[in-house]
């Protein structure tokens, strides 16, 4: 369970630059690296994923409760030789409103893993080391280990940054200049997702693997890293989250570049549950899969592939036929969006009696939902927190019978969409945190 943490006092620092290119640059070397990402952040993993072959893995102790954190890492780092978890915002940075639950500070914690501290040095001289015993001082549970110095400008910028982590007694584990094409492009949400990106997202995940290791020391990395004490915990287990239902029902799982929000348990949870998880890329497949009896449609960037969607007829009449069945499926933000009448003027599967467009305002944070009808995945009363994270609208926000309600800043809300056995809604859960849905799901693909 060699392991570490890579962190910053801030956004914008530079951690995906430094996690991703530490993965690549020792899975290089022959290291089997286990990637992981604080919080609820889809787009990370993928870059992780990219550079080190395993599936990109989240820990947001928000969605799923600190208690899953410790096993679902010891989980997601089996058979690796060791883990690099990216941090979220800054160190201490949480769900607002709260004392950092959810930052990058609780699991760093939790996980009793040092912690690399990248840091954004343009404009700093000497008061990094003000800085840095502040970051270091601030909580005694947080071991921050060592300094990656970012946007360093001269070889005698370094030398005073150097001489500021001295006076404070923290080791710099490596410096990267100020460098060109490191970036990869963005959009409305953030980083483009790798599986759109392509062989330009293999390119710059080469590109930071090459400035880290120019600029880091592995071998200084790896002993930081075997430094971390043994974990006791034992490894979350979807077996033991779920029984099996009889008949191994297939559940198609939208996948491809349009379709990129899901977490890696969510299959494995499927699978344990007795489902044969079969993935569907809806803008290359013109039918579901063959046998299909239960639809998952995660969230991505439908909207960005509107017109490839739209022109897909085969497969947007089939999953409207399919829904309007009655048959399960669970739909996530940008799952919602498939399913409405229109998206932005163009036709979609017509399953929810909705349209969709897109807007210039953010919709974004944690919400504590409670699930007000019966539906293919919740009893009445059940609870869960989720996240939302989207730049568009559906018209109306909800059915007659809407999949979520919760108390927002301007009074009760009721948002999603319950028909049949839909369920559809803004908000992305985390299936490790509610198992007992995804069992029920399977069950009623099952019937």
């Amino acid at each position: 369970m060699n392991r570490l943490v890579v962190a910053a006092p801030a956004s914008g620092s530079g951690k995906t630059t430094v996690a991703t290119g530490l993965m690549r640059a020792l899975r290089r070397r022959g290291t089997a690296v286990a990637p992981f990402k604080v919080g609820p952040d889809y787009i990370d993993p993928g870059y992780h994923c990219l550079a080190t072959g395993k599936p990109g893995r989240n820990l947001d102790p928000v969605l799923v409760g600190a208690e899953r954190i410790v096993p679902l890492f010891a989980h997601g780092a089996l058979g690796a030789d060791l883990a690099v978890v990216e941090g979220v915002m800054g160190l201490f940075d949480g769900r607002l409103g709260t004392d950092g639950e959810g930052s990058t500070a609780q699991v760093a914690a939790q996980l009793g893993a040092p912690v690399l501290l990248v840091v954004d040095a343009r404009g700093q001289g000497r008061s990094l080391a003000a800085l840095l015993h502040g970051f270091r001082s601030y909580d005694p549970a947080v071991r921050l280990a060592g300094v990656v110095l970012n946007q360093v400008g001269s070889p005698r910028h370094e030398e005073v940054l150097r001489a500021a982590c001295d006076e404070v007694g923290l080791e710099v584990f490596g410096v990267l200049h100020r460098e060109t094409g490191l970036a990869v492009p963005s959009r409305h949400l953030g980083l483009v997702t790798a599986a759109e990106h392509g062989a330009e997202a293999e390119a710059a995940v080469e590109q930071m693997a090459e400035a880290v290791a120019r600029g880091v020391d592995l071998d200084a990395v790896l002993r930081l890293a075997a430094s971390a004490p043994p974990i006791a915990v034992p490894p979350w287990d979807p077996a033991e989250e779920v029984a099996p239902v009889a008949g191994e029902p297939v559940v198609a799982v939208a996948g491809g570049s349009a379709f990129t929000f899901g977490y890696a348990e969510h299959a494995e949870l499927l699978t344990a549950a007795g489902a044969r998880v079969v993935v569907v890329d809806p803008l290359r497949d013109e039918e579901l899969p063959p046998g299909t009896r239960g639809l998952v449609l995660p969230g991505g960037f439908p909207e960005q592939h509107a017109e490839q969607l739209s022109a897909n007829a085969g497969l947007r009449k089939a999953v409207g036929e399919f829904a309007r069945a009655g048959r399960p499926v669970h739909a996530e933000c940008g799952g919602l969006l498939y399913l409405v009448e229109e998206l932005d003027g163009l036709p979609m599967c017509g399953a929810l009696p909705a349209t969709g467009s897109m807007t210039g305002r953010l919709t974004l944070g944690y919400r504590d939902a409670l699930a007000p009808v019966e539906s293919s995945l919740y009893l009445i009363g059940d609870r869960v927190t989720g996240h939302e994270f989207h730049r568009t609208v559906v018209t109306p926000a909800h059915s007659a019978d809407p999949a979520w309600r919760w108390r927002g800043a301007d009074g009760a809300v009721a948002e999603g969409f319950v028909i049949g056995g839909v369920h559809a809604s803004y908000l992305h859960t985390h299936p490790a945190g509610s198992p007992a849905a995804v069992r029920r799901f399977v069950e009623r693909c099952g019937t």
